[in-house]
């Protein structure tokens, strides 16, 4: 049987939401294929704690867990449920390439790439995607707010460049508000994304690739019941609805949306599991973001998605672990 360590917490604000996906994972890997093992990831601590409430730190040498009696578990795989830093912006998955230990999500480079929304609005207009027209600023920088609202109309989104579950993200609808949400936004990192508003339905494509055939899921409309699918709204049960199939979709925009799924996928050479976020608008698909490490709770997108097709919850764990070795 092989050992699988569960990371999660991490850094960031989706510290609490990372353990209870790490506790759904444990909950539903096949125990007579795998034994995993829950190890939380702080700044201060890497640790184990068992079923008795015991506590036993990780040995960072080489990510073994030392047990009593000279007993040393050795991990074969680790399942990356770390949502923002350090496990979606790639910087713990450098320290696993490093130990030549393989993970579930994409690589640490695809990894930074996807999460800095700055770098990652880049690569994907490379390709002649359509984004949101926006500015961006570094910390320090003089922003003219006057100009910025000319070109970019009200209302705005005002985000930090790394961050996930919409921490730091502000719906600005006068002007005045603008400042304060640029701090806000910074508080969370070095640059900030200042970005038009689209009028649209938010849709989101989940993808995972099994035995080299990309299994693209149906798609989910979120309709959020705040200003936009925020913190809140996002792990609030009753704040925002999830229709998977969304109902009343274009099949046009369906089959651009996984088209260019498909297709991001694939360039970035992604691993595991991952979602990407589109607003249908009257006059095509808007690229939003690409998420690495999904939210997969059982109310989780992602997982609703895979039940829409008849595939459980274990099974498409199950497809991610494999997919290591």
């Amino acid at each position: 049987m092989k050992n699988i360590a569960i990371v999660c917490g991490g850094f960031s604000g989706e510290y609490e939401i990372s353990i209870q996906s790490a506790r759904v994972v444990a909950e539903n890997l096949d125990k007579n294929r795998y034994n995993s093992y829950l190890i939380v990831i702080t700044k201060n601590r890497w640790y184990y704690q068992d079923n008795n409430g015991a506590i036993t730190d990780i040995d960072k040498n080489d990510f073994s867990l030392p047990l009593k009696d000279n007993k040393v578990i050795r991990f074969d795989g680790v399942f990356n449920a770390i949502h923002g830093t350090p496990g979606e912006d790639g910087k713990l998955l450098g320290y696993f390439d490093m130990l030549g230990l393989p993970y579930t999500s994409c690589s640490a480079d695809v990894s930074a790439l996807t999460f800095n929304k700055f770098l990652c609005n880049k690569f994907v207009s490379s390709y002649g995607i359509t984004l949101a027209k926006s500015a961006t600023f570094v910390k320090g920088e003089a922003i003219p707010y006057e100009e910025i609202v000319q070109n970019l109309g009200m209302p705005l989104f005002v985000k930090p460049a790394s961050s996930g579950s919409s921490v730091g993200i502000t719906k600005v609808k006068n002007s005045s508000e603008l400042p304060e949400a640029v701090a806000i936004a910074f508080k969370e990192g070095d640059r900030v994304i200042i970005e038009e508003f689209i009028d649209g339905r938010e849709i989101a494509c989940g993808l995972i690739m099994k035995n080299q055939e990309l299994i693209v899921f149906p798609l989910t409309e979120i309709i959020s019941k705040k200003e936009f699918f925020d913190y809140e709204a996002k792990y609030t049960k009753g704040m925002a609805d999830e229709i998977t199939p969304p109902v009343n979709l274009e099949l046009q925009a369906e089959l651009d949306i996984k088209t260019v799924s498909s297709f991001l996928y694939r360039q970035l050479n992604c691993k595991g599991f991952v979602r990407i976020d589109y607003i249908v608008a009257k006059n095509g698909i808007y690229f939003i973001e690409i998420n690495t490490v999904p939210g997969i709770s059982n109310a989780s997108i992602l997982p609703q998605q895979a039940a829409a097709m008849g595939m459980p919850i274990d099974e498409l764990f199950a497809i991610a672990v494999d997919a290591m070795f």
